[in-house]
């Protein structure tokens, strides 16, 4: 067998599903052969004779991370809301007096797809020293139909001026835009639902998004959207009861969706449904952090129902200024109680489920594409423990060194 690349002298975290751990190959080999994984398995067993090799020394090979819910693209500033939640404000009173998202409206409104790319690739980047090699990239602070195609433009851009797998999802429900206040019905009908069209006709968006939320849309404005998602061919996923129990994670479920989103006030039967569905549910600790949220998600229930766990930065400009995946995952552990191989499992296999992306990318398997971390760490706990620390040797995307 040849390879283009063949890695040796390597330990290996898998991540494929079975024992509940890392996936473990120890003294391991993997070959790469046009950008996929070829062959995996033991030093001992490396099928014929191989003259050269790039030996590893022992590191850690895991799939690249995966950050499976971010807001990259956007322009302006909200560090004042910070002050103001600071000083005891709720997101929710900060956001009704003009603030949140659609503080961030303006300013994005102004700016142009590559100034948007630029501003994205340097949080981009952050992400990328610590391993990640595919993000997820939403719309919403256009609010408009040709903003928020500009943004979707601009996650595109990202993805050719980095090299990393970006999936971008088409957010426009995300807030009520000034100009359809009080008309939230209105803007889906006239902004949103023509924009799933147009967005799945040129090829801008992976999967839909929404807010279903009582500072957002309500359930049957987004069932509204998901059936106009479903009749586009796209995908649809939802930042689904963050602030109250609103019934998001069932809806979402009930259309297929890949994954409902913060989730911290689902129910019971939403948790059935999600389960019943294969839809993932995505933990975001830096949004539950950053304004002071105290329900958390009920991890528990989600663990006994075999609902699978994500985790994801959330990084955005106002509820999530984060952008560092390893810290979301140390704080998953430590605030909602992931073990170590949960977290993990949430930044790889189950991420990439979230984005419909578990053929091709989360686990190490022969066939599926060569996005690789190589960490400078004694066990694959490390990487996770601790915070601010980049432990990451280098990232191997498509079959080539980053």
């Amino acid at each position: 067998m040849q390879f283009d690349r063949l890695l040796t002298e390597a330990r290996l975290a898998t991540m494929v599903a079975g024992d509940g751990g890392y996936g473990v190959i120890e003294k391991a080999a993997l070959g790469i052969k046009d950008g996929r994984i070829a062959w995996i398995g033991p030093m001992s067993e490396i099928p014929g004779k191989v003259r050269e090799t790039e030996r590893l020394a022992s590191r850690w090979v895991t799939p690249a991370l995966i950050d499976c819910h971010t807001h990259l693209v956007f322009a302006g500033d909200r560090s004042d809301e910070f002050e103001r939640r600071l000083g005891g404000e709720s997101y929710e009173s900060i956001s009704r007096s003009g603030g949140g998202i659609a503080r961030s409206v303006e300013a994005t409104r102004a700016a142009g797809a590559a100034e948007l790319a630029a501003g994205a690739l340097t949080r981009l980047d952050a992400l990328a020293q610590e391993g990640v090699g595919t993000v997820e990239i939403k719309s919403g602070y256009g609010l408009t139909r040709d903003s928020e195609r500009t943004m979707l433009r601009a996650a595109r851009g990202v993805a050719r001026a980095s090299g990393m797998r970006v999936s971008a999802t088409l957010l426009a429900a995300h807030a009520v835009p000034p100009e359809y206040k009080g008309e939230s019905g209105r803007y889906i009908d006239e902004v949103c639902i023509p924009l799933i069209r147009e967005a799945a006709r040129e090829g801008l968006a992976d999967a839909v998004d929404a807010y279903c939320e009582g500072i957002g849309f309500t359930p049957e404005e987004t069932r509204r959207l998901f059936i106009a998602a479903k009749a586009a061919g796209l995908p649809v996923k939802l930042h689904a009861d963050q602030l109250s129990d609103s019934g998001g994670a069932k809806l979402v479920a009930e259309f297929g969706g890949l994954s409902a989103d913060h989730i911290e006030y689902t129910n019971p039967d939403g948790i059935k449904a999600m389960a019943a569905a294969g839809t993932v549910g995505v933990l975001l600790p830096g949004a539950y952090y950053a304004i002071g949220e105290t329900k958390k998600p009920p991890v528990e229930a989600l663990r006994a129902a075999g609902v699978p766990m994500a985790v994801a930065t959330d990084a955005n400009p106002g509820t999530s200024p984060m952008v560092s995946l390893l810290t979301a995952a140390n704080m998953a552990c430590i605030l909602f109680g992931l073990t170590l191989p949960e977290a993990f499992a949430g930044m790889t296999r189950h991420a990439a489920a979230a984005l419909g992306l578990q053929d091709e990318i989360g686990t190490l398997e022969v066939g599926k594409a060569a996005d690789l971390a190589i960490w400078d760490v004694e066990r694959p706990a490390e990487i996770i423990q601790w915070i601010g620390r980049r432990p990451l040797h280098g990232r191997i995307l498509a079959g080539e060194w980053q």
